[in-house]
């Protein structure tokens, strides 16, 4: 087993990097990666890393992995937002601490009038920006989201796209669009042809369980059908914010894909 996307102390997660290594050994992962997130070169969030603390961070990581070396294989990674003009995911804005790895993230949607509407923070969060910023039209904004998600992986040198259908966080608990209408799907059907011609890795994500927000992973089945259709590979991933979390409904899609490793 592997996981790549685990968050800790270092930004919102609950465990410390090491107490995440162990639970990693006990569940006999062959390998574990860390991606705290990360915004650079500027920030909207005053507890992603930055410049400075993104340094210590990867001297951790890297610790632990002579520590338990031949014990489990551990990575350094960063899961970096792209929120245009502010950061970017892009392997040269990271070079200073040489990732091995970099998931690129969309949890902010520009909008036309320049604000930012957070995808995840709430759904009381989420229909207030869309309210105030995208004149309640719930099409426009996901339509934005999905633009962006496409423009960040065309532009950035980044790995592994994350959560890329984020925008059905809220919607299993607190419907505000139809999944099934013609033009999602329509949408969806060009993400995929976008993404598919970067020739990036896209996570199977299954953050949202844990958080009991879904029953259900990040990209939808019907999105990873497209995907697949296209060539493009992934790898599971928990979205893991404690250690107990890292393998969360890995026994229901592991075999769901075909997964690669990083």
């Amino acid at each position: 087993m592997t996981n790549y996307h685990t968050h800790t102390i270092w930004c919102d997660g609950a465990d410390s990097p090491e107490k995440v290594v162990l639970s990693a050994i006990e569940k006999g992962f062959s390998e574990i990666g860390f991606s705290s997130h990360a915004m650079l070169p500027g920030s909207l969030l005053d507890w992603a890393l930055d410049a400075g603390r993104a340094v210590a961070y990867a001297a951790e990581i890297r610790a632990l992995a002579e520590k338990h070396a031949g014990r489990i294989r551990v990575l350094c990674g960063v899961e970096a937002d792209y929120v245009q003009g502010i950061s970017d995911p892009d392997r040269s804005t990271y070079a200073f601490i040489a990732p091995d790895y970099i998931i690129g993230s969309v949890h902010f949607v520009t909008a036309p009038d320049g604000g930012h509407v957070c995808v995840d923070e709430s759904p009381k969060s989420l229909a207030d920006g869309i309210r105030d910023h995208f004149g309640g039209d719930v099409e426009a904004y996901i339509r934005a989201y999905f633009r962006q998600q496409c423009e960040m992986a065309e532009k950035f040198d980044f790995d592994v796209v994350g959560h890329l259908d984020l925008v059905r966080k809220f919607n299993a608990k607190h419907p505000y669009f139809d999944e099934n209408a013609a033009w999602y799907r329509e949408t969806l059907e060009g993400v995929a042809d976008s993404i598919a011609a970067t020739g990036k890795i896209v996570e199977v994500n299954t953050g949202a369980i844990s958080r009991g927000w879904m029953d259900d992973a990040y990209p939808s089945a019907d999105l990873r059908g497209m995907l697949r259709e296209r060539g493009v590979r992934f790898v599971l991933s928990a979205d893991a914010h404690s250690a107990a979390a890292i393998d969360c409904a890995f026994d229901r899609f592991s075999s769901a894909e075909r997964y690669v490793t990083l």
